[in-house]
């Protein structure tokens, strides 16, 4: 396989990581929402949305670079 082949492979993993990376520090900032720390949570949500707004351009990307030509 060449390395070019690899690269969407790639990216679909590192996009995963950053799905579960997303969840689990969604899950903290729950976490901490409850148990007093609104504002600190308040503050990850808004990092979190970063992540959110690139998301559907990366879904996209990987789409396009893991059609056959």
């Amino acid at each position: 396989m060449p390395n070019s082949d690899l690269l969407p492979s790639l990216l679909f993993k590192i996009h995963e990581n950053q799905l579960a990376l997303e969840a689990a520090i969604m899950e903290l900032s729950n976490w901490m929402e409850a148990r007093g720390s609104a504002d600190v949570a308040e503050n990850v949500r808004g990092a979190l949305d970063t992540l959110d707004r690139n998301e559907e351009f990366i879904k996209l990307t990987l789409a396009v670079l893991m059609t056959p030509e």
